[in-house]
């Protein structure tokens, strides 16, 4: 094996022990209560009546490892599975903790396809960025990678923000194959790739609109070409993507079959029509309808449900607390803010340095037209299409009300982290050399690349150390990394919690500090997945604010003390029973992860 892929695999193995020796304590975050269940619903019932607002990918993956190392009862004699619709909580919350079944094991279980999947990923991205730019480019790209905390705390759930991030890059990096030489070969890997995307995330239906503005800008890079010969080359690119989308459809439709076999369709019926119900705009519902009425569509008729979920959900935002204020109509500043503050800071100094560097090698900007453009567009495409879907995925999403988290715009680090790796790559090996005419200019050669860039070598290994060593130090707790700019990680609760802080991850610490401290009884309001019973058996008290002034021992989660002590925004309105008025002149005794502890009188 190459030295090069030695030092990848290395780099990847400490990734995964980083992963798999930090989940082991945490418990389920809120999202995999309703993941995990309804996995095991397609996997093990071939029924896709719980969680529709998301495809059936990595949900049956995660069962499928969980199913074989676990073999769980999966209850089906609850009305949540009977006679509710999309009743995917209260079933997650039956399935693990209240039926007999180890919930920690299937938890674990059902996480390791994730994790091995982050694994690949990266592999694929080294070795993707290796063969394009180089190994340099390739170990620099992918450290940024194995030691984002972003990565590390979503690579570790059965959730759908890693997958996304995996569709993103396979769909674009087989698209560019394509466009490059469109064989049947590749337009095959591109509609496999493509229809993959679609079975992982939803929003990856934002591939669509990002193929059309690639189509365009490769056709309009394209030299010495007429008009009309350019419209030509167009044309015949556009029936073979037309091919892409379709023959990936196909690939969704064909895994949607297995999977709503035993869904009855008139129940399949019943739950499209209630949960789209309060959808404004009716021609899709209307054709998501007709498509479930027809035995032979029905599977893609579920797919387009999950879609229009989504879009609804989209347009409704989310209550979040942010920078002491909490609303649900989202901010312009959250996404750019949070990257910001989520991401290493070495990682930005080198994303300083090289947009720096960029700017001041490249006559691009200066000296812009028409056809410069076009020539630079042509010799580099691919950095190009990566700004391209930067700037669009960014664009909507800051558009968007939709402030779920730092994770939603994970997607766009791949790509940030291979610019950011050419760039650094380039102002290392830069060199203002002309041919040497004597021996004197061989000897400015000489100093310039063995002595001059010594210092620039230096500034980017300790760049590279802070950023790891930073990253490492955040062991476990990687979700409630900021960077020093935010405080660091004890402070990141006071700028935003949910996914970004809080998402339910540290009940089961909480039941190790209560063994530790020998409570007898503890309130808890708890945020996430866990069962706070299931871990704390007898000493839990379950408890909120309008239950009035707990007593002795209260645990709180981040993201409930904050909601409770936030601003509300204009229009924002809070009950005044839900805002924890008596507990604000306490301090916090401990702080176990994401959950505050008070000792009150």
């Amino acid at each position: 094996m190459k030295k090069v892929n030695i030092g990848a695999a290395t780099i990847l193995l400490v990734m995964l022990f980083l992963m798999l020796d930090s989940i082991r304590n945490d418990s389920a975050i809120m999202d995999e209560l309703a993941h995990i269940p309804a996995g095991f619903g397609y996997v093990t019932q071939l029924d896709y009546r719980l969680n529709p607002e998301h495809p059936p990918l990595l949900k049956a993956l995660a069962a499928l490892s969980g199913q074989i190392f676990t073999k769980p009862h999966f209850p089906t004699d609850t009305p949540y599975w009977q006679d509710d619709i999309n009743g995917q909580w209260a079933q997650g919350t039956k399935f693990l903790y209240n039926s007999g079944n180890n919930a920690d094991k299937i938890i674990f279980w059902s996480r390791f396809p994730l994790i091995l999947l982050a694994i690949l990923f990266g592999w694929l991205f080294f070795d993707w960025t290796k063969k394009r730019f180089g190994n340099t480019v390739a170990l620099l790209a992918l450290t940024f990678f194995a030691f984002s905390p972003t990565f590390l705390t979503h690579s570790r759930y059965v959730t759908t923000d890693l997958g996304a991030a995996f569709g993103f890059f396979i769909g674009i990096i087989t698209f560019l194959k394509f466009l490059e030489a469109p064989t049947w070969k590749n337009l095959l890997v591109s509609a496999l790739a493509f229809g993959v995307a679609q079975l992982i995330k939803f929003s990856l239906i934002l591939l669509i609109p990002l193929y059309g503005l690639l189509w365009i800008f490769w056709v309009f890079s394209q030299p010495n070409l007429h008009f009309h010969e350019r419209v030509r080359v167009g044309l015949r690119y556009l029936w073979k993507i037309a091919m892409v989308g379709v023959l990936g459809m196909l690939l969704v439709w064909l895994v949607y079959v297995p999977f709503t076999w035993n869904y009855p369709q008139a129940r399949q019926l019943r739950d499209t029509e209630f949960l789209l119900s309060s959808y404004g705009f009716r021609p899709p519902v209307d054709f998501d309808i007709a498509l479930v009425k027809n035995k032979i569509t029905r599977p893609l008729g579920q797919y387009l449900l999950g879609v229009l979920m989504v879009n609804q959900r989209a347009l409704g935002g989310n209550t979040q607390f942010f920078l002491g204020e909490v609303s649900n109509t989202g901010s312009r500043s959250y996404f750019p803010l949070l990257y910001l503050l989520k991401e290493p800071l070495a990682l930005h100094v080198l994303t300083l340095v090289a947009v720096w560097f960029s700017i001041k090698k490249s006559n691009f900007l200066r000296k812009f037209d028409f056809g410069g453009g076009r020539g630079w567009i042509e010799n580099h495409f691919i950095e190009f299409s990566a700004l391209v879907f930067i700037a669009f995925y960014w664009l909507i999403s800051i558009k968007s009300p939709l402030n779920i988290g730092v994770r939603h715009v994970l997607p766009t680090f791949p790509f940030i982290y291979l610019l950011v790796a050419k760039q650094i790559t380039e102002w290392l090996r830069f060199h203002k050399i002309s041919t040497p005419q004597n021996w004197i200019e061989w000897l400015k050669i000489i100093y310039q690349i063995f002595v001059k860039s010594v210092p620039k070598y230096i500034f980017v290994a300790l760049m590279i150390l802070w950023l790891t060593l930073g990253t490492v130090s955040a062991y476990p707790h990687f979700m409630t990394y900021y960077n020093e700019f935010a405080g660091g990680s004890r402070s990141g609760w006071k700028i935003a919690v949910d996914s970004n802080y809080d998402w339910g991850q540290d009940l089961k610490r909480l039941a190790q500090y209560v063994e530790k401290n020998k409570i007898e009884k503890i309130a808890v309001d708890y945020f996430g997945g866990g069962d706070p019973k299931y871990y704390l058996d007898d000493k839990f008290e379950g408890w909120w604010s309008g239950r009035g002034p707990a007593h002795d021992w209260f645990a709180i989660s981040a993201t409930f003390r904050q909601s409770a002590f936030g601003t509300p925004a204009p229009g924002f309105i809070r009950k005044p029973e839900d805002s924890y008025e008596w507990l604000k002149p306490y301090p916090p005794v401990a702080q176990i992860g994401s959950i505050f502890i008070y000792k009150l009188p």
